[in-house]
């Protein structure tokens, strides 16, 4: 028995165009932003996908510290001025990696801005030393030592500091004489840090350390242990012109409560202003009262009244106190330049990392390149809807028609919907996501023959034509789903187990999937059953795709053509 033609394909055009209307307002109303946002590969830009470590060897990283770092190298990245930057974590755990996306931005700056621990602290300067390593020959060796009288640990040491063995310092303790020299650099003095350094003499490892550490080495910076405040650093200045032995922090990064980056009145370089919290201030007051009571030593840096800026195991700047600072702010000078003192101060602003990051994959797009890439993907989609729709139009006639007004119906769909998620959740469509594109058509292509086929079944078995575009499209939709449904399931695997621009991929895949679905049931099934009760299409003529040729033979096509027009003919009359 044949199944009743009393379907009702008004409901599903009408359900299709109040969607159609509500997301062209949604994406195109006046007045908002009607574009895509374009990935990397698009539009050109840097993106940098880095691994967590923990910052202590052997510990494990959780999830709690991943959205911590996402969260301030976010803020960092914002900082540098620029828009629709993205930073977000693939993975979870000790497996996961942080992917940093920024248009149009300098490569370098980046990396530096978004890889930096920001680890900082604020340490009294005990001495000075030639940037040379103690096993360099003596031509290359020059170093100098502190003053007894001037870098008494007991006179500059802050009283937070640890005192104890384990801090690898005795505040009481003072430099052997024969330490003493001029507290310039460049003064030729012995580089024997067990002199130099009376106060850790029980510390082998440290004195090993500061005694090999060469400044001059760029891919050797820091040695002692520049992670932890409480015990005392042998490190190098930004420059590698100056070694320093440095004394437990009197001053935690932590204490930092905002930074801001300025020209001082005098123009001469840009100055980083910190300013600190009440525990911060006090013990900045301490130190500076205590430090500025010294004598001053000479120009520039030296173990008497100064102290070192250091960030992430560098010495940053070494000013003096001059004087006590009682109001809880303080400035880093290092001959800096604009760009340098925004980036230093974003940094320090949002606070140090809890992990260290490690640059896995770096990836810069020129926007010539991105613009080449992205006229090659429009060409190539348009190019392939043009070749489906011409071979749909041969083969289908009038039924291709409908398959070609329904994949220009679901392109505009496809696009209004980047446009809604671009505004919402930021969606950003990159190269392999217009591939996801371009694929889709195919997909959708395959749905409409699926259907066109099972109507030309339906004839042959010796049903109307308007039963056929019915009882068609119930058999035809079980094959859809399962196809949609397998190509939707794949979409979801590949984008939940996958990292990069696969995951792109597998969303507009996906997305395209479902539109395809909607497109299939709201449009193509009712335009269809509307076009097969006319009497153009029940003729039977060559221009309708079902001409007897066409169906599967003259004679029993053409009786089931007239079988279709006699019945058409009293359905009229009735």
């Amino acid at each position: 028995m044949a199944p009743p033609s009393g379907a009702k394909p008004s409901r599903g055009l009408i359900a299709l165009a109040v969607l159609i209307v509500g997301l062209s307002v949604w994406a195109f109303f006046p007045g908002n932003n009607n574009s895509i946002r374009l990935g990397l590969d698009l539009q050109g830009g840097t993106q940098v996908i880095l691994i967590p470590r923990p910052v202590t060897e052997g510990a494990s990283i959780t999830d709690e510290q991943l959205a911590q770092t996402v969260s301030i190298l976010r803020q960092r990245v914002d900082g540098l001025g620029v828009s629709e930057a993205e930073v977000t974590t693939q993975g979870s755990g000790s497996g996961a990696a942080i992917v940093v996306s920024v248009p149009g931005s300098n490569q370098d700056r980046v990396v530096d801005l978004v890889q930096r621990t920001a680890l900082l602290d604020f340490r009294p300067v005990y001495a000075l030393l030639s940037p040379v390593s103690a096993t360099a020959t003596p031509s290359e060796s020059a170093s100098a030592s502190a003053s007894p009288s001037a870098a008494s640990p007991s006179a500059s040491a802050s009283p937070s500091a640890s005192a104890s063995p384990s801090a690898s310092a005795s505040p009481s303790a003072t430099p052997s004489p024969s330490a003493s020299a001029s507290a310039s650099p460049d003064a030729s003095a012995s580089t024997d840090v067990t002199q130099i350094v009376q106060s850790n003499e029980n510390d082998v490892a440290f004195q090993e350390a500061v005694g090999a550490l060469d400044c001059t080495d760029p891919k050797v910076y820091a040695g002692g242990s520049p992670d932890d405040p409480t015990k005392w650093l042998g490190t190098c200045d930004a420059t590698g012109s100056t070694k320093y032995i440095l004394e437990p922090a009197f001053i935690k990064g932590t204490n930092v409560t905002g930074a801001t980056a300025a020209l001082p009145q005098n123009g001469v370089g840009w100055v980083v202003s910190l300013q600190f919290d009440n525990e911060g201030a006090k013990a900045l007051a301490d130190a500076s009262t205590k430090l500025s009571a010294l004598p001053d030593c000479g120009a520039g840096a030296s173990p008497c009244n100064a102290f070192a800026i250091v960030l992430d195991g560098v010495v940053t700047s070494a000013p003096r106190f001059n004087e006590p600072i009682l109001g809880g702010q303080a400035q880093i000078e290092g001959n800096f330049k604009a760009a340098e003192a925004n980036d230093l101060a974003n940094i320090l602003k949002y606070g140090a990392l809890p992990v260290t990051l490690e640059a896995a994959d770096i990836t810069t797009v020129s926007p010539t390149v991105g613009n080449d890439q992205l006229r090659a993907g429009i060409i190539a989609g348009l190019l392939g809807l043009a070749l489906v729709g011409v071979y749909l139009l041969i083969y289908y006639r009038a039924l291709g028609l409908v398959a070609v007004l329904s994949l220009i119906l679901a392109g505009g769909i496809v696009y209004a919907t980047f446009v809604i998620l671009s505004k919402t959740i930021g969606l950003t469509l990159t190269l392999a996501g217009v591939a996801g594109a371009i694929v889709a058509i195919g997909i959708t292509a395959d749905s409409f023959i699926v259907y066109f086929e099972r109507i030309r079944d339906e004839i042959r078995e010796g049903r109307s034509l308007r039963q056929a575009c019915d009882s068609g499209w119930i058999r035809a939709r079980r094959t859809l789903l399962a196809a949609d449904f397998v190509s939707l399931l794949a979409a979801l695997v590949l984008y939940f187990l996958s990292v990069g621009s696969v995951r792109g991929f597998a969303f507009v895949l996906g997305l395209t999937t479902v539109i395809d679905v909607l497109v299939a049931f709201w449009f193509s099934h009712p335009v269809v059953v509307l076009l097969g009760r006319t009497s153009f299409m029940q003729r039977g003529s060559r221009w309708t795709g079902l001409d007897p040729d066409r169906v599967g033979g003259a004679s029993l096509a053409g009786a089931i053509v007239e079988k279709s027009r006699r019945r058409g003919a009293k359905e009229v009359a009735s």
